[in-house]
């Protein structure tokens, strides 16, 4: 039988199960998607029984898939990566989610974060401890709306009878067993994003706690991202009895999966789009809008790595709204021949504010906006306006990393790290053979940024990145990185490889 390792990528539209062989090639994958529910303006929710779902029937589709390929498999380990800080709570004895799960990009916690910025005199009043902001994007902020607002949520809360956590948390609880003997576990990385946790220890920071209503009884013990955190449950054939042994956030598996070491940045173009810079053991606390956050610990006794990001919220949701929304193209594929016809915006400007700006601005109150239309105007201009946002959008997160490295300021520190501090050819961008894109020189530039994600698959974009950045963009042959990166921790934590 071949053995292979199983990697679940759930994601903010779809879920996704790939097996990967020892030589961590793929070899099957199924994928799911599921509906969003928009209840109110700025909201946005899953139900996590429709999530859990989808889980199954990738996992039983993808083995389906595998055996009918290759033969017989035995798998030796499983990995989760996940959307981050959208949040679950649920009934610890029923297993019953006690409200649908508030997801990462929802702002329906504006006034409860605007009530906390002036009760507390500073919006980075949480900085120096998490790394974060005050903001509506984090889970702790989500979990205090529903303990205020959601009766089931505060009663279970305070008979001690609730669970808190990321989707991570929910389909570990669930696959290991759920209400019989489920393992209540979140790692570091997913951790570190719902305002908490102590980057330094690694630990809940029980003095914040209470802020957010938040009791220790309801929290998920923190593990590293590569270690066994239970077995599968309740599942059959292959698919029962798995070691559970990677866990990962979604845009710091990506970082994984493109193997950024110290001083190199990646860029996940998705739903929404994060750049991530690998700081290494130190954490670098932002004075330019980013987050401080984890890249990964990959093992129990192994260093915790440390990251710097730029967190979008709208990338890949543009370009689906202006298909499915706004009626522009009828596919990605049709909306990038489109914006490709006409050679620039014509004077459009687009501002896909949906739901506030997340770095470096931090603005929940900010809204979309179309700008500069004219008689002349016309569909295609629009879509490639929207092109220009999303690259732009990441131009505004990699002048902040500069800013925070030191550039002009640290040129040797900053070189050390993998930046360049030249003056530059000054050369115009041009496209490589392969999957490089190239731009012209820059001084206190990135030498390369590394890209992924579903709408890095659209050569335009990634070429009017490469031209905004003036930055050689590569896209690895397989852009799955973010189900690699979960692969590869799974399979390190279970010592398959």
């Amino acid at each position: 039988m071949t053995e292979v390792v199983c990697s679940v990528d759930q994601g903010t539209q779809s879920t996704r199960v790939y097996l990967f062989d020892r030589d961590v090639q793929p070899v099957a994958s199924h994928q799911v998607s599921f509906p969003q529910m928009y209840p109110q303006p700025g909201w946005c929710e899953h139900d996590p029984f429709e999530i859990w779902l989808t889980v199954k029937e990738c996992l039983t589709k993808a083995l389906q898939d595998a055996e009918a390929r290759i033969g017989p498999v035995v798998i030796k380990a499983l990995g989760i990566t996940n959307q981050r800080e959208t949040t679950v709570v649920w009934h610890r004895q029923t297993g019953r989610p006690l409200y649908n799960a508030v997801v990462w990009l929802d702002t329906r916690t504006r006034e409860l974060c605007g009530r906390m910025e002036q009760e507390l005199g500073s919006k980075d009043y949480f900085r120096p401890v998490t790394g974060l902001p005050i903001s509506t994007y984090f889970s702790g902020f989500k979990f205090a709306w529903m303990y205020e607002n959601v009766p089931a949520v505060k009663a279970a809360v305070d008979e001690d009878m609730a669970c808190f956590g990321t989707i991570d948390s929910w389909l570990i609880w669930q696959l290991t067993g759920g209400p019989q003997g489920g393992v209540h576990v979140t790692d570091v990385t997913n951790a570190s994003r719902t305002m908490l946790m102590d980057l330094s220890s690694c630990t809940w920071h029980q003095p914040y706690l209470p802020l957010f209503h938040m009791r220790p009884s309801c929290l998920p013990k923190i593990v590293s991202n590569a270690e066994v955190y239970g077995h599968t449950a309740d599942l059959h054939g292959a698919l029962h009895n798995i070691p559970i042994s990677g866990c990962l956030g979604d845009q710091m598996a990506a970082l994984l999966g493109q193997r950024c070491v110290e001083g190199e940045a990646k860029n996940t173009y998705g739903t929404g789009c994060f750049m991530l810079l690998n700081t290494g053991p130190k954490a670098i606390q932002s004075r330019h809008g980013l987050l401080t956050t984890t890249s990964f610990k990959l093992g129990p006794e192994e260093p915790m790595q440390y990251a710097l990001e730029g967190a979008v919220a709208v990338a890949g949701l543009g370009i689906s709204w202006m298909c499915d929304s706004m009626g522009i193209a009828t596919d990605p594929t049709e909306f990038e021949n489109l914006a490709n016809s006409v050679p620039d915006t014509g004077g459009v400007y687009i501002v896909p504010a949906f739901s506030g700006l997340l770095a470096p601005h931090w603005d929940d109150t900010a809204r979309g906006a179309i700008l500069g239309l004219t008689g002349f105007s016309t569909k295609a201009h629009l879509a490639r306006a929207m092109l220009e946002a999303i690259a732009w959008q990441a131009r505004e997160v990699l002048d902040a990393m500069r800013a925070d490295i030191g550039h002009g300021k640290e040129d040797a520190a900053a070189a050390a790290a993998g930046w360049s501090t030249g003056s530059g050819s000054g050369a115009g961008p041009s496209v490589d053979t392969g999957n490089r894109v190239s731009g012209g020189g820059s001084g206190n530039s990135l030498r390369v940024l590394r890209v992924d994600g579903g709408a890095a698959k659209n050569g335009l974009l990634m070429q009017l990145q490469a031209d905004v950045l003036q930055v050689p963009v590569v896209r690895p042959n397989f852009q799955e990185t973010t189900v690699l990166g979960a692969a590869l921790a799974a399979g390190l934590g279970a010592n398959v490889w």
